[in-house]
């Protein structure tokens, strides 16, 4: 009769999810209070862990929030390219997949807060700015650059700027975003964030789309 494998005892199960709860703790923290004015005791403390062992998996504040936009932000978006390689549909379903996939995953989650504490505070960290730089903004921009330009070779997009067309894009969700972790927490400020995506999308869409004739000859008709 073959054995049946053990259950890994509760304290090697508490040890491999401390990563993570530390990762957890690490954004709330920072989305609350900001990078600058999070200590690491505090992110200790709200995890549940010592200063100590926040030590060993992150040895400083800085590591740490590095591992919070690698696993919030990096992994979706090589996971995005992954699915641009294969995705065999129109590329107008592409990009709607693409940012629809962004909302869903970090814009309506706590991960849409990084994009806050990016903006107010990373010109006093170049290290962390540069990371970001290298890890997010690079990789984003390349993987909807690729999909702009798929549109094209494929005689569904007219020829556009490439670079500031990606800006047109993610304007809205960045905004969107910004919006949850500050006026979004009043009352009456609500938006409708599928609502205001569907609306972009069709009208940049339609600006991508080819048209038998200008809108100038159109004009003059």
């Amino acid at each position: 009769m073959p054995k049946v494998p053990l259950a890994a005892p509760s304290r090697q199960r508490r040890k491999e999810a401390r990563p993570q709860e530390l990762l957890d703790a690490a954004l709330e923290l920072f989305v609350e209070k900001g990078f600058a004015a999070t200590r690491s005791d505090e992110v200790a403390v709200r995890a549940g862990v010592s200063k100590g062992t926040l030590y060993l998996y992150y040895p400083s504040k800085e590591e740490l929030l590095k591992a919070v936009i690698q696993q919030n932000l990096s992994q979706m978006i090589a996971e995005g390219s992954g699915i641009a390689d294969e995705f065999e549909g129109p590329t107008t379903d592409l990009l709607a997949f693409l940012m629809n996939t962004w909302w869903e995953r970090v814009g309506n989650t706590p991960a849409g807060g990084i994009h806050k504490i990016m903006m107010s505070e990373v010109r006093n960290f170049p290290e962390i700015a540069q990371f970001y730089q290298e890890e997010v903004i690079q990789p984003a921009n390349e993987l909807l650059v690729r999909t702009l330009k798929r549109g094209v070779e494929r005689g569904e997009f007219r020829e556009v700027p490439y670079a500031e067309v990606t800006h047109v894009l993610f304007a809205p969700l960045i905004f969107m975003a910004l919006h949850k972790h500050s006026f979004g927490a009043c009352e009456g400020m609500d938006i409708d964030p599928s609502r205001v995506i569907a609306t972009h999308i069709d009208i940049v869409l339609h600006g991508l789309l080819k048209h038998p004739a200008s809108l100038k000859g159109k004009q003059g008709s």
